[in-house]
C-alpha cells in the first residue's frame, strides 16, 4: 500500500467533539435534501462515500472491502472512487485489523473498519476491550482514537451457528464503547455518519437479515425490499441521526416494547398480530441509553417487553428490564417479560424456533397484558 496521507498534516492537536446532532423528526434540513430509495445496503455505502468525500482523514478497511466491495457489497466502488490508499483489503487478522486502526486513530485518522461476520469478532476483543475502549481514561484525555468498527450480525438467513450471532451485550458492557444496531437504511445512514465523527470508538452492528428490505419474522412470506416503506427514503448527502437517542416508532397505550435491529420490525408485525395496542420503541444506541425515552413511555403504559435475537442469558435486555425496574418501578403493572433467542448456539435446521418470531412475541403481549 502507497500511503499518501501524511501523518504529519493530522497530528494531534486539540480537537472538540462533533456538534450533537438532533433527533431527525425534529431536524428538518435534512429533509429538505433530496431523497433517494435505498436499501440499508445502499445507505451504508452512500455514509461511507459521503464522509470519505468530506473528511481526507477517513480510511476504509478490512476483509474483501475493496477490490470486490466487501462479502455484501457495503463498500461497492469505493476503492474505484477513492483509491486504494483510502480503501483497502486487509488479511484475514481479526486483531491485526482493529490494532492498526488503533494506531491511525491515534494519529490524527478516522479508521472505519468491517469485521466481516460479527461472529469473527472475538479474536479483535482484547484489542478493542483493553487498549481501544481504555485509551482515552488511561491516558488522561491526551490520547483517544476515533474508530469505527462495523460488522453483520443475526441470523434468519440460514447461516448456522458461525453466521448469525449477535454479541452486541459483550460490547454495551465495555466501558468507553458506543454501541449502535439500526433497524432501517435512513437510521443506518445518519447513525453511521455519526459514528465516524464521533471522537469516542463505536461498535456498528449492522442485521445482515434487514439489508435488503425489512423482515417481520414470518420466514414464508416473500421477501420485500425497503422500495416502499418509508424509512427506504434516505437523505442523499451529509446527515446525522444522533448516538444515544432512541425513537418511538409506533405510538400506543397499553404496553411498551423496547427492540431494536430486525426485531423492531417483529415487534410491529406481532403487536398488530395481537391486536394489543403497544408502543415501540426502538432502542437504535445501545450505549448510550436513552433511557429517558423508555421511562417516559413505560411509566405511562405501565408494562414493559423487551425483544432481542441474542441469547437471553445475561442478554443486553438483562440491563433493560434491570434498569426498566430501577426507574419504572411504582408504575408497572405486570412483571417485565423477555422474548428472546435461547441459550444454545443458533441451529442451522432449527433456525426458526430458535428466532423470536411474531407468535412468541404475541404471546408475551398477551401474558402481561392478561388477554
Amino acid at each position: 500500500m502507497n500511503a499518501v496521507i501524511n501523518l504529519q498534516d493530522n497530528e494531534r492537536a486539540p480537537r472538540t467533539a462533533p456538534e450533537a446532532a438532533g433527533p431527525p423528526a425534529a431536524a428538518s434540513a435534512y429533509r429538505k435534501q433530496e431523497m433517494r430509495t435505498m436499501s440499508m445496503v445502499q445507505a451504508l455505502n452512500s455514509a461511507m462515500e459521503v464522509m470519505l468525500e468530506k473528511d481526507p482523514g477517513v480510511v476504509i478497511f478490512g476483509q474483501d472491502v475493496g477490490y470486490f466491495g466487501g462479502v455484501f457489497r457495503c463498500t461497492e466502488g469505493l476503492q474505484q472512487k477513492y483509491g486504494d490508499d483510502r480503501v483497502f483489503d486487509t488479511p484475514i487478522a481479526e486483531g491485526g485489523i482493529v490494532a492498526t486502526a488503533i494506531g491511525m486513530g491515534v494519529n490524527g485518522l478516522r479508521p472505519v473498519v468491517e469485521i466481516q461476520f460479527a461472529d469473527y469478532i472475538y479474536p479483535a476483543f482484547d484489542q478493542i476491550a483493553s487498549e481501544l475502549a481504555r485509551l482515552r481514561y488511561r491516558s488522561a484525555g491526551q490520547f483517544w482514537s476515533p474508530v469505527t468498527i462495523r460488522t453483520p450480525c443475526g441470523g434468519g438467513i440460514r447461516g448456522g451457528q458461525t453466521h448469525s450471532q449477535t454479541p452486541e451485550a459483550l460490547f454495551a458492557h465495555v466501558c468507553g464503547l458506543k454501541t449502535v444496531m439500526p433497524s432501517n437504511p435512513c437510521d443506518a445512514k445518519g447513525l453511521l455518519i455519526s459514528a465516524i465523527e464521533d471522537d469516542d470508538p463505536v461498535i456498528f452492528f449492522e442485521p445482515k437479515r434487514l439489508y435488503n428490505g425489512p423482515f417481520d419474522g414470518d420466514p414464508d412470506k416473500p421477501a420485500t425490499s425497503w422500495e416502499h416503506h418509508a424509512k427506504g427514503q434516505v437523505p442523499a448527502g451529509h446527515y446525522r441521526a444522533p448516538l444515544g437517542k432512541a425513537e418511538i416508532v409506533q405510538a400506543g397505550d397499553d404496553v411498551t416494547i423496547l427492540a431494536y435491529g430486525t426485531m423492531v420490525h417483529v415487534a410491529l408485525a406481532a403487536s398488530k398480530q395481537s391486536d394489543i395496542n403497544a408502543e415501540v420503541i426502538d432502542v437504535r444506541t445501545l450505549m448510550p441509553l436513552d433511557i429517558d425515552t423508555i421511562c417516559t413511555s413505560v411509566c405511562r403504559t405501565g408494562r414493559c417487553v423487551i425483544v432481542h435475537e441474542a441469547t437471553r442469558h445475561c442478554g443486553y435486555g438483562a440491563e433493560l428490564s434491570a434498569q426498566v425496574q430501577e426507574h419504572c418501578f411504582w408504575n408497572l403493572e405486570a412483571p417485565i417479560e423477555r422474548v428472546t433467542g435461547w441459550d444454545t448456539p443458533y441451529p442451522h435446521a432449527q433456525e426458526w424456533a430458535y428466532f423470536p418470531g411474531q407468535a412468541r412475541v404475541s404471546e408475551a403481549l398477551e401474558r402481561i397484558s392478561g388477554v
